[in-house]
């Protein structure tokens, strides 16, 4: 249920007309005011009762004034209710949960510092809180791709918001989530609901994808971009454009084009079997090397890791190496060999010029050996 919050102060508008003074504006970023004002955000909405970190909470509705940055009290007799409160967490009685405003991010406390400060104390990650949420109103395209994420949370019934940086793009998602709904309903002989098909979206195609995406490292590529606009990126052009599209196909052997197929594939393995968004790439590499420095640049590339074999060779050439270098499946070849030969072969002394072949199709015969 949503409720408007009042933009204006009535005490403080009387102490102004009867007293005369100008209000000061107040900077304070544990001012509740500041932020609520900044924000523009008056329309309320319960979330309800659930765990928020600690390290969410950064201020106080009306009572900052009494509290320090780090939620220490100016009075003894709030330091002695303060020790009784710690004594009863420890004892592990049961506390009713704290009260907090929601602006974006940030939580306010209303009811309850006490509480929240000995949880810190006691080292606690997370506290029981009944949370309202004041959504921002101010016309800015932070907020507007705030209140887009929000919608798109309520609307699917999530707990966790999808932290996409750009606007307009949960419509992708809410496709996944309707095709994902219609598979549901086949497999299960019975209607879906929305929801219903977010929650198990959710869990078996979001965040397994996710997951591998994260793991891979592959964010700190994109500056400024989430692992949620990766996650985004990938789906799209799995699952809406897959289909269609004739290249990708290293992408594709680990994500396939049908999202259910990629689906039936996760629930095979655990969080920790999930495959590495990563694939291997053979090239060969001709340098044209100085005579006094060949045997010093055959030693030097055997000793990378990277070199599966070194051969010297008579003709226009003087040596041949063959490299397997690992990639993440976003990236291209040329820009990751470019990277290697740049900085681990052309820094040989007495390294002339160097060539690059990547194999097209390859069969390697096992038994075919030749030994010297």
């Amino acid at each position: 249920m949503a409720i408007m919050f009042s933009k204006y102060n009535p005490l403080a508008t009387l102490k102004k007309i009867f007293t005369g003074q100008k209000e000061e504006p107040d900077e304070n970023p544990c001012n509740f005011n500041v932020r609520q004002e900044k924000e523009k955000a008056y329309e309320a909405i319960e979330r309800g009762t659930l765990q928020v970190s600690v390290e969410k909470i950064v201020g106080s509705v009306g009572r900052y004034h009494d509290f320090d940055n780090q939620f220490k009290t100016h009075s003894h007799s709030k330091d002695e209710r303060l020790q009784g409160i710690l004594k009863a967490m420890r004892e592990g009685k049961n506390l009713p949960p704290i009260a907090l405003y929601q602006i974006k991010e940030d939580f306010f406390i209303l009811d309850g510092h006490h509480r929240y400060r000995a949880s810190r104390e006691l080292g606690h990650s997370h506290i029981r809180s009944k949370i309202v949420e004041l959504l921002p109103s101010k016309n800015s395209l932070e907020n507007n791709l705030y209140i887009e994420k929000t919608e798109f949370r309520d609307k699917a019934g999530l707990t966790d918001t999808i932290n996409l940086t750009e606007p307009g793009q949960t419509q992708h998602l809410e496709w996944q989530i309707l095709e994902h709904q219609n598979h549901l309903g086949v497999e299960k002989h019975q209607p879906v609901t929305f929801k219903q098909a977010a929650v198990d979206w959710y869990r078996t195609i979001y965040r397994p994808l996710y997951t591998i995406i994260g793991n891979s490292g592959l964010v700190h590529s994109f500056p400024e971009r989430t692992v949620d606009d990766l996650y985004l990126y990938v789906s799209v052009h799995q699952w809406e454009k897959g289909k269609k599209r004739k290249y990708g196909i290293g992408i594709d052997k680990l994500i396939p084009t049908d999202m259910e197929a990629f689906r039936t594939k996760m629930a095979k393995h655990t969080e920790q079997e999930y495959p590495e968004m990563k694939r291997e790439i053979t090239v060969f590499i001709l340098l044209n090397v100085e005579g006094k420095y060949e045997q010093m640049i055959f030693d030097k590339l055997l000793a990378l890791k990277e070199v599966r074999e070194v051969h010297t060779v008579n003709g226009s050439i003087d040596m041949i190496a063959k490299i397997t270098l690992m990639r993440d499946l976003l990236s291209s070849d040329a820009e990751i060999l470019s990277q290697f030969i740049q900085s681990s072969i052309r820094q040989l002394k007495g390294v002339t010029s160097t060539q690059t072949l990547i194999p097209g199709m390859s069969r390697i015969k096992e038994d075919d050996r030749c030994l010297i």
